[in-house]
């Protein structure tokens, strides 16, 4: 039975980061929902090959209905970290235990949630140093599973980071 993964998403988001997961988790027959900071607002992949209309704003989503969170990369985490709502929503997903996966800048996310402290984690190389600096054990590998968290460093990660999501969600 499919499971409902929520996707936090802001414009510039890295296409690929966001269209192979999701595509490899729809094949699962898992649920997808775009949670933006506004309901059925277009977003736009910072390459311009992928755009997504959100299906609920995070004022209107609660993490309890979810049971799994994945976070995209490119320059969308940057601006959800921002946002308290998105935050709260997020250290929310990791409080009750569910698995979150996150690619590239997509820690950014988590580090501002607090909630990557004695965690081992990769992201993109930008984001290594700060999340070393928050706590987590930082890697260079392809993917990194250490429960709740799913992390891989970029775009050539891809097909292992789907692999994962598809075998833990």
């Amino acid at each position: 039975m499919g499971k409902k993964i929520a996707v936090l998403l802001a414009d510039d988001f890295e296409d690929t980061e966001f269209t192979e997961p999701v595509a490899a988790l729809k094949e699962e027959d898992h649920e997808i929902t775009i949670i933006g900071k506004k309901s059925r607002t277009m977003v736009k992949g910072k390459r311009g090959e992928a755009g997504a209309m959100t299906h609920a704003s995070v004022a209107d989503c609660d993490p309890q209905d979810f049971d799994a969170l994945l976070i995209p990369g490119g320059r969308s985490p940057g601006q959800l970290r921002q946002d308290d709502r998105m935050v709260a929503f997020t250290r929310n997903m990791v409080g009750g235990g569910k698995p979150v996966a996150a690619i590239c800048h997509g820690p950014e996310l988590l580090i501002e949630a607090g909630v990557v402290a004695r965690k081992r984690m990769t992201a993109h190389e930008g984001v290594r140093g700060e999340l070393a600096e928050a706590g987590a054990e930082v890697v260079d590998e392809e993917v990194v599973v250490d429960m709740p968290f799913i992390t891989s460093r970029h775009p050539g990660d891809l097909d292992a980071f789907s692999a994962a999501l598809v075998e833990r969600f």
